[in-house]
C-alpha cells in the first residue's frame, strides 16, 4: 500500500512538472538561448595539422607559436588547437614572463595587498566523547589569516637568502618533502630566486621512496615539517649527504629536534626567514632553460622516476591552462592536493600568476563532518567559501558515493524523488538549458558541502568515469572540467572547455602543445579507424620535460626532437572525435589478450567498477592463458557489514567477512549487476574476486603515493589468491 501512493505522489509530481514546462518553455527559451549552449559544446575545438600555420606575428612573440610543417599519413595524426592565446598569455609574452621567479615578482607588484595565501588558525587541539564511549583529538579551529602578495614574495625572498646564508649554493638541488601548505608555497619561491632546483617528494611517500629521491638528487637540505621531521632519526642514515634540515612549525605543538644523527643542523623555517632579513646575499634570477623542479613520479612502474622540468616547462602549461579556464576576480582557490604533484603546483601558479587568493586545507578539516573537526565547529571549505578547487577522481568518486549513501539512506518516496529530479536536471542541461527552480531547491543544499560558492573544479591524475563526471557536475550545480597530462609534460596536453556538455572526455590540446596519434599495430589501434582515429598519444611541445634525471637511457626511449619540438610517448592509448576532443581508451601496459583472443583494458574496467558503492579499491587480472579476468577487490566495510545482514551473516567481524565464500559471491553478484550498468562486455567483467581484508596504502607498497595501482607489487602480493581464483 506504502509503495503504491509513492508511486502516486511521484507521477503526480511529474505531472505538475510537465504543465510547468509547457507554460514556462517560452520564456526559458528566450532568457537562456539553449541553442548558443549547444553550439559552444559542439564546435570545432583541435584539427589535423598537414600545412604550415600561420601566425600573425604583430600579435605574438615570433618565439612562443611555433609554425612547423607537420606530416600526417597513415601512421600518425596530429592535431592542433583551434583557439588562439587569450588576454592572460599574451600579458606573460608581453612582460616577458619567462620564469617562475618572474611570476611572483610581476604579482607582487600588480596585486600588492590584495589577499595571497591563507592558513587556517588552530585554537586548540581537544577530546571529543564519541556516541560509541570512545575519545578523539579534535580541532578547535578559527579563521583563515592572510599574507598579501607583497608580504608572501619578501618571506619567499628572505628564505631564499636565508639558505645561502646556511651553505645551500645557485643550482644546488634542494628537497621539499612536506604537506600542502602556504610555507611550501613560499619556500619553492624562495629557491627559484636562488636558481636552486627544488626536488619534489610526496609526504605520504615510504622512507625508501623518500631515501632514494634524497640520494638520487645528492641535496644537502632538506625542507620538510613539524610531522614529517621525526622520519629522519631513521633516513639520516640512508641519505649521508644531508647537512642540513629545515622544519616547518606546528602551530600548537613544540617541535622536538633532539636525537638525530650528530652534525646535522635541525633549523625552523621561520629562522631561515628571519635570517634571510638580515642577509646582504642578492637574488640570483633563474633562466628560462634551467631547471626549477625535478619532480618524481608516483612510481606505479616501478622506482619513482625524477622528472626534470624548467622554468620554460612551467611557464607553458601555465599559459595553456590560463587560455581554457576562465578565471575571475573575486575568485578564491581551496588547496589541498600534494603540491609535490605537477598539477596542483601549477594550478596554484595559475592562481598567482591571475591573482587569485589560496586558502589551504587538509583532508581530514576540509569540510563540516572531516575527521578532525570539533562538534559545532566548521570545515575550512565553508569558512573559506572558496569559487574553485582542483581534485583526482579518487576524491570525487568518494563524494559521489556519500551522495548515494544519503540518498539511499532516505525513505523510497525521497530516494524516487531525487531520481526524478536528478534525470530531470540532466535530461534539460543535456539540452543547453539550466534549471534554477529545482538547483535552489534541491542540489543547492548538496552545493553547501563545499562551502555553497564553488562554479569550477578542475580534476586531473587519472581517468574520470562518465558517471561520475555527471553526478558531481549534476549535484553540485558546477562546471567539472577534465584535463589530461602527465609529469613528463608538466602536466600539459588537454583540458576540456567548460563548455562541453559531454563526459568521459578530456578536451581539446592546449594551446602551447600538439597531440599525435600514432598507430599500435599490436592492439589493432590505428588512426583509420572508424568512427574516430585511435592510436598511442604523443604529446609535443614547450611544455614536455628536457627529460628523466640520471636517467639518459630512459629519457632517449620515452622522448624525441623533431624539427626542433620536443614530443614524449605517453603509452596511453586515445582518440580524437570529430570535434577535435581526446578520449582516453586505454593504456599500453593495462591491456590484457585474452586466451580467445579478446582484448581487456584493465584501467578500463577498474575505472568503472570503483563506481561501484561496495567497492573501495580494484585492481582486475588478467591471465593471457586464461579465458577470464579475476579481480581482488577491497570493500568498503559498511556496505559490506550491509550485504552481509542481508545474508544473514551477523555479528561477524570485517575479516571474517571477507573470508566468506558466501561474502565472495555475494560481492561478485553485485559487481556484475554494476558492470552491466556501465557497459561492460561480459569478457571484461571478472569471472571470481577475492576480497583483500587490508586497505591498500602507500606504506604498504601496493599503491603508489599519489594512490595509483602497483599493479607488480599487488600481484606478488595476492599470487596465492590469483592462483585460486583461476583454479576455482
Amino acid at each position: 500500500m506504502d509503495s503504491f501512493w509513492v508511486l502516486l505522489s511521484i507521477n503526480a509530481i511529474k505531472a505538475i512538472t510537465c504543465v510547468y514546462d509547457i507554460v514556462t518553455l517560452p520564456i526559458y527559451l528566450v532568457l537562456q538561448q539553449p541553442w548558443k549552449r549547444r553550439q559552444d559544446s559542439r564546435r570545432v575545438k583541435a584539427k589535423p595539422i598537414n600545412q604550415k600555420m600561420l601566425v600573425d606575428e604583430s600579435k605574438y612573440a615570433p618565439d612562443d607559436i611555433e609554425a612547423k610543417i607537420v606530416k600526417n599519413d597513415d601512421h600518425e595524426l596530429t592535431y592542433r588547437t583551434t583557439d588562439p592565446p587569450r588576454d592572460v598569455h599574451v600579458k606573460m609574452l608581453q612582460e616577458n614572463i619567462d620564469t617562475l621567479e618572474k611570476v611572483f615578482i610581476y604579482v607582487a607588484k600588480t596585486y600588492t595587498s590584495k589577499r595571497c595565501l591563507g592558513t587556517r588558525q588552530i585554537l586548540s587541539e581537544e577530546d571529543e566523547v564519541q556516541p560509541n564511549g570512545r575519545v578523539f583529538k579534535k580541532y578547535n579551529l578559527g579563521d583563515y589569516k592572510w599574507k598579501t602578495f607583497t608580504e608572501a614574495e619578501r618571506a619567499a625572498a628572505n628564505f631564499g637568502r636565508g639558505l645561502r646564508e646556511l651553505g645551500q649554493a645557485p643550482r644546488e638541488n634542494i628537497v621539499i618533502f612536506a604537506e600542502t601548505r602556504a610555507e611550501w608555497l613560499i619556500a619553492a619561491h624562495g629557491c627559484f630566486k636562488q636558481a636552486m632546483p627544488i626536488v619534489t617528494v610526496y609526504a605520504t611517500l615510504g622512507d625508501d621512496g623518500v631515501a632514494h629521491c634524497i640520494t638520487e638528487t645528492e641535496v644537502t637540505t632538506v625542507i620538510t615539517s613539524h610531522d614529517l621531521l621525526p622520519k629522519f632519526k631513521t633516513l639520516l642514515d640512508k641519505c649521508p649527504l644531508v647537512k642540513t634540515i629545515i622544519y616547518i612549525e606546528d602551530q600548537l605543538s613544540k617541535t622536538e629536534t633532539t636525537g638525530f644523527k650528530s652534525g646535522v643542523k635541525i633549523v625552523p623555517f621561520n629562522q631561515v626567514v628571519k635570517t634571510g632579513q638580515e642577509s646582504k646575499f642578492e637574488n640570483v634570477p633563474p633562466r628560462g632553460d634551467d631547471i626549477a623542479i625535478i619532480m618524481y613520479t608516483s612510481g606505479s612502474t616501478g622506482t619513482p622516476k625524477g622528472v626534470l622540468l624548467s622554468h620554460k616547462n612551467c611557464i607553458a602549461t601555465m599559459k595553456g591552462f590560463v587560455d581554457m579556464v576562465p578565471i575571475y576576480p573575486d575568485d578564491v582557490l581551496i588547496g589541498f592536493l600534494p603540491l609535490a604533484h605537477v598539477f596542483e603546483l601549477v594550478a596554484e601558479s595559475v592562481c598567482l600568476m591571475t591573482g587569485v587568493p589560496i586558502g589551504y586545507s587538509t583532508p581530514l578539516t576540509l569540510i563540516d563532518t572531516s575527521s578532525k573537526i570539533r562538534r559545532g565547529c566548521k570545515g575550512d571549505a565553508t569558512v573559506l567559501k572558496p569559487t574553485c578547487m582542483t581534485s583526482v577522481p579518487l576524491i570525487l568518486d568518494r563524494i559521489s558515493k556519500g551522495i548515494n549513501d544519503k540518498v539511499n539512506s532516505g525513505s523510497a518516496f525521497r530516494k524516487l524523488l531525487f531520481k526524478f529530479l536528478y534525470q530531470y536536471k540532466v535530461k534539460w542541461v543535456q539540452r543547453g538549458y539550466t534549471t534554477p527552480l529545482i538547483d535552489m531547491l534541491v542540489f543547492k543544499k548538496v552545493a553547501k558541502l563545499m562551502g555553497g560558492k564553488v562554479r569550477i573544479i578542475m580534476s586531473g591524475g587519472a581517468p574520470l568515469s562518465a558517471d561520475t563526471h555527471e553526478q558531481i557536475k549534476t549535484c553540485l550545480c558546477l562546471d567539472l572540467i577534465q584535463g589530461y597530462g602527465l609529469t613528463e609534460t608538466t602536466s600539459g596536453a588537454t583540458v576540456m572547455d567548460y563548455r562541453d556538455m559531454s563526459y568521459g572526455r578530456t578536451g581539446g590540446p592546449l594551446t602551447v602543445c600538439d597531440i599525435r596519434l600514432v598507430n599500435w599495430e599490436e592492439g589493432n589501434y590505428r588512426i583509420t579507424n572508424k568512427p574516430y582515429p585511435q592510436g598511442e598519444v604523443l604529446i609535443g611541445g614547450e611544455c614536455v620535460s628536457q627529460g628523466y634525471y640520471k636517467l639518459p637511457g630512459k629519457t632517449n626511449e620515452d622522448f624525441f626532437e623533431e624539427d626542433g619540438r620536443r614530443w614524449f610517448k605517453t603509452g596511453d592509448i586515445g582518440e580524437i572525435q570529430a570535434d577535435g576532443v581526446l578520449k582516453i581508451i586505454d593504456r599500453k601496459k593495462d591491456l590484457v589478450k585474452l586466451q580467445a583472443g579478446e582484448y581487456v583494458s584493465l584501467g578500463k574496467v577498474e575505472s568503472e567498477l570503483k563506481t561501484c558503492a561496495i567497492v573501495e579499491n580494484i585492481c582486475v587480472y588478467g591471465d593471457p592463458t586464461k579465458q577470464f579476468t579475476v579481480a581482488l577487490v577491497v570493500p568498503n566495510q559498511k556496505h559490506l557489514e550491509e550485504l552481509a545482514e542481508k545474508h544473514g551473516l551477523l555479528n561477524k567481524t570485517f575479516e571474517e567477512l571477507c573470508s566468506s565464500p558466501v561474502m565472495e559471491q555475494a560481492v561478485l553478484k553485485e559487481i556484475a549487476d554494476h558492470a552491466r550498468k556501465c557497459k561492460l562486455q561480459k569478457f571484461e567483467v571478472p569471472s571470481a574476486i577475492t576480497l583483500c581484508k587490508d586497505v591498500w596504502s602507500p606504506d604498504m607498497g601496493l599503491v603508489t603515493a599519489a594512490f595509483k595501482l602497483k599493479r607488480k607489487d599487488i600481484q606478488d602480493r595476492y599470487q596465492h589468491d590469483i592462483n585460486r581464483m583461476y583454479a576455482s
